[in-house]
C-alpha cells in the first residue's frame, strides 16, 4: 500500500538508522527486501528527490554489509534509468548524493553497466554547471566519488576532468569549513586522482596545500580519530616529493602530537601509521638540509613494539614490519617471502653494462638483507646498488617525483651502507639515453675503484 514517496522515505529512514547503529535484524532485512520489490513496481512514479534518496540509501546499506541480491541489482537498474530520464532536474544535493552512491556501489562490486556509465556521464556536467552551489560536504563527497570511480575504471573523460577542475578552487575557498572527515576524504581523493593521471595544475597544488594546512590546524586541536590520522599519514607518504618538505615537516609534527593524544588501537591503523611515518622519515634522511627528529624515531619504535607480537598474514603487512625492524635495527618477528622478478629493462641494462665493463661483477635480484625486497642489480665489489625504477615508483608515474615507497627503500639501502643509483626506466628507451646511463654507472664504478686503491 506504500506509494512512491513512502517507499523512498522508508528506505532512506532504514539506511539512516543503520548508519546510526541500528542492528540489521532479520526483520530489517525482510523489510528492505519487500521495499526493493516495490521500487521496481513503482519505478515511473519516483521524482528526482526520491531517486537520489533511494540510491543513497541503497549504497549506505551495502556499505554496512547488505547483500546485493538480484532484487537489489534490479532496483538499482531501474533507478539508473530514472537518472537518465530526469537528468536536468537534479539539484546540487541530488548530484552529490547520486555520484557518492554510485561510487560506493561500484566499490562493492556493482557492475559498471552501460546504464551505469551513461548515468555517470549525464551527472558529471552538472558538477561544473552547479559548482558555485555546493556546500563543503558536497565538495568532499563529489571529489571522493570521482576519485573512487576513476580508481575503479571510470574513464577520465573531458567532462570528468572539467568536474574536478570546477571543484578544486572550492577546496581552497572553503577550506575553513571542512570537518576532519571531509579533509581525510579529500586528501585520499587527491592521492587517487594523481595516481590515475590527474594534472598537477596550480589549482590542484593550491588545494593540496590548503588541505595540509587544515590538517595541521585540526590535528593541533586533536580533532582526528586514529583512523583519520592513519589515513592522513598514508596520504602524505603516498604523495612523496610532491609536497613541499617544510609543509610535510610541520604537518607531520601536528599529526604526531595528535597521535600521542589518540594512539591507534586497531592493527591496521598501527601498520598504516608506521608505514606513513617511516616514509616521511626516509624523505628527511635523504635530504641533507633536514633535521633529525628524535620524536619520530621514538614513535616509530613504539609502533613497532605494538606490532612485535602480531603475526600478519599478508605480504604487504609483513613488509611494513620487516622494514621497520630494518630501520630500527631490531629483531624482526616475521620473515616476508619476497619473489624475485627480472624485468626486460633490468636485463637489458645488465647486459649492456657487462658488455661495457667485462670484468665488473654484477648480481641480479640479490637479497642484501632478509628483511628487505631484493635489489635489481648489485655491484658487490663497489657496494653499489642499481635500481631500475618503473612508473609505479613515482607520483603519477611522472619519472621525476618519487613516492613514499621508493623513498623508503632507497633510505633503507643507504642505512645498510650501499650507494644507490636510481635509473628511471624511460631512460633505457633508446640507445643514446642508455649509453648515458652506462656512462653514469661507469663513472661511479671508476670513482669507487680509485677509492679502494687509495685505501
Amino acid at each position: 500500500q506504500f506509494d512512491a514517496q513512502g517507499i523512498a522515505n522508508l528506505l532512506w529512514a532504514i539506511a539512516k538508522l543503520v548508519d546510526n547503529g541500528q542492528e540489521q535484524t532479520s526483520e530489517l532485512e525482510k523489510a528492505v527486501a519487500v521495499l526493493l520489490l516495490r521500487v521496481k513496481a513503482q519505478k515511473d512514479q519516483f521524482i528526482p528527490q526520491h531517486v537520489a534518496n533511494l540510491l543513497w540509501a541503497m549504497a549506505k546499506l551495502v556499505d554496512y554489509g547488505h547483500e546485493q541480491s538480484s532484487e537489489f541489482k534490479e532496483a538499482v537498474a531501474v533507478l539508473l534509468l530514472r537518472v537518465k530520464a530526469q537528468k536536468d532536474q537534479f539539484i546540487p544535493q541530488h548530484v552529490a548524493n547520486l555520484l557518492w552512491a554510485m561510487a560506493k556501489l561500484v566499490d562493492y562490486g556493482h557492475e559498471r553497466s552501460s546504464e551505469f556509465k551513461e548515468a555517470v556521464a549525464l551527472l558529471l556536467p552538472h558538477v561544473n554547471a552547479q559548482k558555485d552551489q555546493f556546500i563543503p560536504q558536497h565538495i568532499a563527497n563529489l571529489l571522493w566519488a570521482i576519485a573512487k570511480l576513476v580508481d575503479n575504471g571510470q574513464v577520465r573523460t573531458p567532462e570528468l576532468k572539467e568536474a574536478v577542475a570546477a571543484l578544486l578552487p572550492h577546496v581552497n575557498a572553503q577550506k575553513d569549513l571542512f570537518n576532519p572527515q571531509h579533509i581525510t576524504n579529500l586528501l585520499w581523493a587527491m592521492v587517487k586522482l594523481v595516481d590515475n593521471g590527474q594534472e598537477r595544475t596550480t589549482e590542484f597544488r593550491e588545494a593540496l596545500a590548503a588541505l595540509l594546512l587544515c590538517v595541521k590546524v585540526k590535528a593541533q586541536k586533536n580533532q582526528f580519530n586514529s583512523q583519520g590520522i592513519a589515513n592522513l599519514l598514508w596520504a602524505m607518504a603516498k604523495l612523496g616529493e610532491l609536497v613541499d618538505l617544510n609543509l610535510v615537516e610541520s604537518t607531520l609534527d601536528s599529526l604526531v602530537y595528535a597521535m600521542t593524544e589518540t594512539p591507534p588501537i586497531f592493527q591496521q591503523h598501527v601498520l598504516m601509521s608506521l608505514w606513513g611515518i617511516m616514509a616521511c622519515c626516509a624523505r628527511f634522511s635523504l635530504d641533507s638540509n633536514a633535521k633529525k627528529n628524535d620524536l619520530l624515531e621514538k614513535l616509530t619504535n613504539d609502533l613497532f613494539t605494538h606490532l612485535e607480537k602480531k603475526s600478519p598474514q599478508s605480504l604487504e603487512d609483513q613488509t611494513i614490519i620487516a622494514m621497520a625492524a630494518s630501520w630500527l635495527g631490531r629483531e624482526c618477528p616475521v620473515a616476508p617471502h619476497y619473489q624475485a622478478t627480472i624485468s626486460n629493462s633490468q636485463s637489458t641494462l645488465r647486459n649492456q653494462l657487462q658488455s661495457r665493463i667485462p670484468y665488473l661483477k654484477i648480481e641480479e635480484e640479490k637479497s642484501l638483507d632478509r628483511l628487505l625486497p631484493p635489489v635489481d642489480l648489485l655491484l658487490p665489489d663497489h657496494n653499489i646498488v642499481i635500481e631500475v625504477q618503473g612508473p609505479f615508483h613515482y607520483v603519477g608515474g611522472d619519472f621525476q617525483t618519487r613516492n613514499g615507497s621508493t623513498l623508503l627503500k632507497i633510505a633503507l639501502l643507504q642505512k645498510l651502507g650501499f650507494e644507490v643509483i636510481e635509473i628511471p626506466v624511460n631512460k633505457l628507451a633508446d640507445k643514446d639515453s642508455l649509453k648515458r646511463v652506462i656512462d653514469q654507472i661507469q663513472t661511479k664504478v671508476n670513482a669507487s675503484a680509485a677509492g679502494l686503491l687509495r685505501q
